[in-house]
């Protein structure tokens, strides 16, 4: 029994010693990746964060759209009630786009190309002393580049 220990002792750290020789390699780290990869992750940035991947490539003061935020100020089957909400919101705000828009029986007033949530719920906290129910969408905005 005592040959055992100092056998197995040694066969330990021989192991040990072997480790730390196979783990050295001159600090050069090699990275192989698929280049569908950061395909994917172009994508994504597109889709979900809204966000322009190839914007360096278009000309300075084209239009595009991008996935971002607006405001929602009105909804209801007046028109006119719809188009007193926007001249009301322009006296305002006469920096701020607005958009109007029918999708049967129903007339929406939005406001606003936000790019960032943050923007567009501070926009918001300010118009609800103003306008009855207002909410926040993500939609495609305008931007020029």
């Amino acid at each position: 029994m005592n040959v055992k220990k100092p056998f197995l002792l040694v066969l330990f750290s021989a192991f040990i010693t072997l480790g730390v020789f196979a783990q050295q390699n001159d600090g050069k780290v090699e990275v192989i990746e698929d280049a569908r990869i950061a395909l994917l992750q172009q994508k994504r940035l597109q889709v979900v964060m809204g966000v322009e991947v190839k914007a360096e490539t278009r000309r300075p003061g084209t239009k595009g759209t991008v996935l971002g935020f607006r405001v929602q100020i009105y909804t209801g089957s007046s028109r006119t009630e719809a188009y007193a909400a926007q001249s009301r919101f322009q006296r305002m705000y006469r920096d701020i786009p607005t958009y109007v828009g029918y999708t049967q029986p129903n007339y929406r007033v939005k406001v606003g190309d936000f790019r960032s949530r943050s923007d567009a719920q501070a926009i918001m906290r300010e118009l609800r002393k103003d306008f009855g129910s207002v909410f926040l969408f993500t939609e495609q905005i305008n931007i020029v580049y």
